[in-house]
């Protein structure tokens, strides 16, 4: 028995040789998917069908996620999550995009209206904090 586990670990390691594996996005949109399916049980008709479709579609897309060889482009999809959950959590600042360049910007909030000057392009613009 534990020989055959041994060759099951084996085969399993030998598959996801070079595949993306899980991150912080796949398990977001599994967690969705498995609330959503929940949440689904218990409406009835039409909606509830939408629903679970819904939920089926967001725990294929993190299946193919995991099992993506796009290694980077898996980093790239994960990366922009991860920066718009900190900017979603980030109380004390304000997030803007630059008009020129689409640089994003971060400036203290409830400091009014100021001039923000764009590291990248040099832009400079005025918004309200």
């Amino acid at each position: 028995m534990k020989n055959l586990l041994q060759k099951l670990r084996t085969g399993v390691d030998r598959f996801m040789q070079g595949r993306y594996g899980m991150d912080r996005l796949s398990s977001v949109l599994l967690w969705v998917s498995v609330a959503l399916a929940v949440v689904a049980m218990f409406l009835p008709g039409f909606v509830g069908l939408v629903i679970t479709l819904l939920a089926y579609l967001l725990m294929g897309t993190a299946v193919f996620r995991a099992l993506s060889r796009s290694t980077y482009k898996r980093y790239l999809e994960n990366r922009r999550f991860l920066q718009l959950l900190d900017q979603i959590k980030d109380r004390e600042h304000r997030y803007y995009s630059c008009p020129k360049c689409r640089q994003s910007v971060r400036v203290p909030r409830g400091k009014g209206k100021i001039a923000i000057t764009c590291p990248k392009c040099k832009e400079k613009f005025i918004k309200k904090t």
